[in-house]
């Protein structure tokens, strides 16, 4: 059969010749469906992310206490004494060099208000994530605003800030921990209030997260690392009399070994359980707590002890100075 040619005009019924026009071209860009994980190195700052309390260490954020020291009035920032501001900086420098020898990358928040002498306490100002850095908030009247120049620092270091804790919400990066990839324990306190709590579970589960272990801390406690902390993968050590009973058994379900701190008096007063890991199985904490110490060697920890007492007056230690800003991932 022969093939008819049909005429455009004529199937359209136009009365005229319809112009031919170039049709416009697409774009011809497409997204790179990467996630920000997998940016991280190539698009931002460098090697950065966190989903765990005691894989290998690989880079903290500090403060050295700077100029806040020099003239403050220690009752009214809640310091147990009065500090020597030189012995208070040699100290930190010790715990810097003491990160470096163990081939950790030290960077510092270099800014911060002259009026705020426990800027030192560095984990209070971010919760670091896979993704990025979420900016805390914090609750003390005597601290609010510190976390501005932690953020300052975060920025300039090309690391994502993937959520900043906002409106009426309350939460230091102390009442959050890593269990592991998949589970976070977050707490309520004087310093992590419902709306803080609500946001910072919104962005881990975004993330991920797919179990929060809600922890209750007692009044006259502030944050998690004052009351539990984990050395390995398999091991957390608690303060027994102030660790809620559903926190533990959380957590003896997942297979974790529970060692309980033996003298209140060092957990309270000597921040026994305010250590870093540096690796699962190998600690650093400040000198006070030598039960505790013991107990956990004898547990296979190995623990090294800074001298950090001078800082310790500030009512805080190793843990609460670090903030974490990349371990191994799990």
């Amino acid at each position: 059969m022969e093939k008819k040619i049909i005429d455009l005009d004529e199937c359209l019924g136009a009365q005229a010749p319809l112009p031919d026009i170039q049709a416009i071209d697409g774009e011809r860009w497409f997204p790179l469906e990467t996630t920000i994980e997998e940016d991280m190195t190539t698009y931002w700052g460098g090697d950065f992310g966190c989903s765990s309390e005691c894989n290998r260490l690989r880079a903290v954020l500090l403060r050295r206490p700077g100029a806040e020291l020099d003239d403050f009035d220690y009752k009214e920032v809640r310091f147990r004494a009065p500090v020597d501001p030189e012995k208070c900086r040699r100290q930190h420098d010790e715990l810097a060099d003491y990160y470096r020898s163990h081939g950790v990358n030290v960077f510092y928040v270099e800014e911060q208000r002259a009026d705020r002498p426990n800027a030192m306490f560095e984990r209070d100002h971010l919760f670091m994530t896979p993704e990025g850095a979420i900016i805390t908030r914090l609750a003390m009247p005597a601290r609010r605003g510190e976390e501005r120049y932690t953020a300052q620092a975060v920025a300039k270091l090309g690391i994502p800030i993937v959520k900043t804790i906002s409106g009426d919400g309350i939460f230091e990066g102390a009442n959050a921990a890593w269990v592991d990839r998949k589970t976070v324990i977050l707490s309520l306190s004087s310093r992590a209030n419902r709306s803080g709590f609500e946001q910072m579970e919104t962005e881990l589960r975004r993330q991920g997260v797919t179990e929060i272990i809600p922890m209750q801390i007692p009044y006259g406690h502030a944050h998690v690392d004052g009351l539990l902390n984990f050395p390995s993968n398999d091991t957390v050590v608690i303060h027994a009399c102030q660790v809620p009973y559903m926190v533990v058994d959380a957590l003896k379900k997942k297979g974790y070994r529970i060692l309980e701190t033996p003298s209140l008096t060092e957990t309270k007063y000597c921040y026994a359980t305010n250590f870093v890991p540096i690796e699962p199985g190998h600690v650093v904490m400040s000198v006070g707590a030598p039960r505790t110490v013991e107990m956990m060697e004898k547990a296979g920890i190995k623990v090294d002890v800074l001298d950090l007492s001078e800082l310790n007056k500030g009512r805080g230690s190793v843990h609460c100075m670090t903030a974490f800003l990349k371990r191994d991932a799990q």
